[in-house]
């Protein structure tokens, strides 16, 4: 393999003792669990847990789908080529049993389990693999350079074999492999747009029988997975409109989890609840604000909307400080992180420099920079509201800016941002790969950073970040990302704000809850305790 697989699994067990987020890439095992090829006969009494949200599925799709938690929906009822072993950032075969490397890591050829099928008893063939990947393909969604980025080609050789072309070697392929616009869906999908509300789902773990938008998703064990059945037959997601009716929810027994997202204060009284049990989930989570660089063009001003953000002041009074400052896309913890917002703008607040940054600009007191600032009131939790403000009174204790807070429902929100008609918006990010890649690229790179609304485009930036991807050590591929990440600072297109933890409540009987740095919720674990 063109990896360098001595380097990474030592720097691998290296970064996990520091309490580090990387992905071990050594060969998954090869061992398979004997497929289901026909429905059990008789079903068991059937066993139920209710998870409640306040977050929002957008496409039922993998070819538009790009925010965290409908790419949690996704990975339980569809399946990859490989996935992340529970628990671990440890990747391992998903609908793949064996696969080999070749021509220098350009060509990939995976050879898939046998008797593969989706939950109505449809066969899943190599065919359907090629077919759904070059239907992300063509449809051109929000996340379809995961694979137009990497993949030139991928041709079924016959019904159990996929070979990939890449257009160069990358040293995290597999871990792309992971990520739901390659998973197979259903022929039912429309085959050249985007399906939202389709429901025929994949070869995952899981069917959806039930689906009511912003309401209910009701899911049932899929009696044709190939791999370990669930321990719940049956899985009901209910959203809520705010943290607050969440959390009642879960103290009413109405929901047996609560889940994305509870407010900090709400975290801290149900870890007081003895009937109630408070999971902390590893935090490679950042959250961030997009700067949109055609309508906030001047460098200056981007730079001093930087300076003036005080991060601590953010994590105490809106976060109780459940979350931490950040000084750069990548989070601190993983390799190749530099605090360089800290570097260049001080620990903040550095109204001084703020100031006279925006004089540079032609601002004053008599003639404020006027902004617009977006947030979405759900999606991330009721703390929006409280964030926007704060970040207001930030900015404007300069005396020269004036902010205007503005919100939108996260569809609309995602809409809006897509179009790019949006001047500063927050946003969090929660990985979709476990590598600095992914906490850069999908930002910074004018190929790949469409969804973000930015219009920020830099081609040093571009061959940075590709020569990056193609290095085989993490001390070859550092001093680009760390480069990349002065520029980031300099040019300030993105905002770095805090890093933290996520939390899920449950009722204390409730078992399985297996949650890691990739903070992927699998239901197929849950159980209840005897």
């Amino acid at each position: 393999m063109a990896i360098n697989m001595k380097a990474l699994f030592i720097a691998a067990v290296v970064l996990i003792a520091l309490g580090v987020v990387f992905l071990a890439v050594s060969k998954p095992p090869v061992t398979s669990p004997t497929p289901t090829t026909t429905p059990p006969t008789t079903t068991p009494a059937v066993s139920q847990i209710v998870i409640g949200v306040t977050d929002k599925v957008t496409d039922l799709d993998p070819s538009n789908a790009y925010d965290f938690f409908t790419w949690e929906v996704l990975n339980n009822v569809m399946e990859g080529l490989m996935r992340y072993k529970p628990g671990t950032t440890e990747l391992m075969y998903g609908i793949a049993e064996s696969h080999e490397v070749q021509e220098g890591g350009k060509v990939y050829v995976f050879h898939l389990k046998k008797d593969l099928k989706f939950a109505d008893g449809t066969p899943c063939t190599a065919q359907d693999v090629v077919r759904s990947i070059k239907r992300v393909m063509e449809i051109q969604g929000d996340p379809s350079w995961l694979v137009t980025e990497f993949v030139e080609d991928v041709v079924a050789i016959d019904d159990y074999t996929v070979k990939f072309v890449l257009k160069k070697p990358v040293s995290y392929f597999l871990a792309l492999l992971a990520t739901p616009p390659y998973f197979s869906v259903h022929p039912d999908y429309k085959p050249d747009e985007i399906d939202s509300d389709q429901t025929a789902g994949g070869v995952g773990p899981y069917k959806i029988v039930k689906w009511v938008r912003d309401q209910e998703l009701v899911l049932e064990a899929n009696p044709y997975y190939h791999g370990e059945k669930p321990k719940i037959e049956r899985v009901i997601v209910r959203f809520f409109k705010d943290a607050t009716t969440l959390r009642l929810a879960l103290e009413r027994g109405e929901i047996d989890i609560a889940w994305r997202t509870l407010n900090p204060a709400d975290i801290e009284s149900l870890k007081e609840n003895p009937d109630i049990q408070v999971i902390e989930v590893p935090g490679a989570a950042i959250r961030y604000i997009i700067v949109n660089v055609k309508i906030t063009d001047n460098k200056l001003v981007r730079q001093a909307l930087a300076a003036a953000i005080d991060r601590a002041d953010i994590c105490k009074r809106v976060y109780l400080d459940t979350w931490e400052p950040l000084y750069s896309l990548i989070p601190k913890g993983m390799w190749s992180h530099k605090d360089i917002f800290l570097e260049k703008y001080g620990e903040g607040p550095n109204i001084e420099l703020a100031k006279s940054l925006l004089q540079q600009a032609g601002y004053s007191e008599d003639n404020p920079l006027e902004v617009e600032l977006w947030y979405t009131p759900t999606h991330y939790g009721d703390t929006e509201k409280d964030l926007a403000a704060v970040l207001k009174e930030q900015w404007e204790a300069t005396g020269m800016i004036k902010v205007t807070i503005k919100s939108a429902e996260w569809t609309q929100y995602l809409e809006f941002t897509r179009k790019g008609a949006l001047q500063l918006s927050l946003y969090g990010w929660y990985p979709d790969y476990i590598d600095p890649d992914d906490y850069t690229t999908p930002f910074l790179h004018s190929a790949a950073n469409a969804w973000t609304g930015s219009g920020y485009a830099n081609p040093e930036v571009d061959s940075l970040l590709d020569e990056a991807a193609v290095k085989e050590t993490i001390e070859e591929r550092t001093p680009y990302y760390e480069q990349v990440q002065e520029i980031l600072a300099e040019e300030v297109p993105i905002i770095p704000l805090i890093q933290g933890k996520l939390f899920v409540a449950a009722k204390k009987n409730v078992g399985g809850i297996v949650l890691d740095p990739t903070m992927l919720f699998r239901y197929w674990l849950l159980y209840w305790k005897e």
